[in-house]
């Protein structure tokens, strides 16, 4: 049975298993932010609290609990709404350029999208004032986002980030390589074959004309 056309990821043939392997490793990233963020701040007794150096050398570490209004870094703060809608945005394009453009053909990219999507889902909790911190002085929870990782180089005081910011950044080196040194999953197909290059003889189905070079896209019968 031919797959629908118009329909690329069917088209292109995305493995069931690639569902999955998305499902888990954003659950997985998203559950280790969350309950990483919970342990930190239930431990150190709230917002603004320093633990002290874990690391005292030229490599300094505490947990140190801030609440970030802003994003990655601080940046644009106050933005907490406009960036949750952001980060909801980017996971529906996500899971639409994966599973229905065909991306997830790449087992690479659906794993650096995964981290993407588990760091996006993570903060996206904590600013829509899920978590029930409280910013000291106001009386609801905070739409901000929950840090508590603190490192120092030298003298380089390296803003205070969380789990969510580091799959956010594992994700995005990942996307970076992918699009340096690898192939587009989309331009080639799981085949191997390019377009400029049409299945052996044998391989065509009864349909095609022996003289013409079928779609690299075209599924087979089942």
């Amino acid at each position: 049975m031919r797959a629908a056309e118009g329909n690329p990821a069917l088209i292109l043939g995305v493995p069931r298993n690639r569902h999955f392997v998305f499902a888990v490793i954003t659950g997985l990233t998203l559950g280790v932010d969350l309950m990483t963020k919970t342990v930190a701040f239930s431990k150190l007794g709230g917002p603004f609290v320093r633990g002290g150096w874990l690391l005292d050398g030229w490599l300094k570490f505490e947990f140190h609990t801030s609440l970030n209004r802003g994003a990655l870094w601080g940046m644009g703060q106050g933005g907490s709404l406009y960036f949750a809608a952001l980060s909801i945005a980017a996971f529906l394009g996500i899971s639409y350029w994966l599973f229905v453009r065909g991306a997830a053909l790449s087992r690479w990219l659906t794993v650096a999208l995964a981290f993407v999507s588990g760091g996006t889902l993570g903060n996206l909790y904590d600013r829509l004032g899920l978590h029930g911190v409280r910013w000291p002085g106001e009386p609801s929870s905070a739409q901000a986002v929950r840090d508590f990782l603190h490192f120092q180089l030298g003298p380089l005081d390296w803003p205070i980030f969380n789990f969510a910011d580091v799959f956010l950044v594992t994700g995005a080196i990942m996307l970076l390589i992918q699009s340096l040194f690898m192939a587009d999953p989309i331009a080639a197909p799981a085949t191997g074959r390019t377009s400029g290059n049409p299945l052996p003889a044998e391989e065509r189905s009864a349909d095609e004309p022996a003289g013409q070079s079928p779609s690299p896209y075209a599924v087979r019968g089942s």
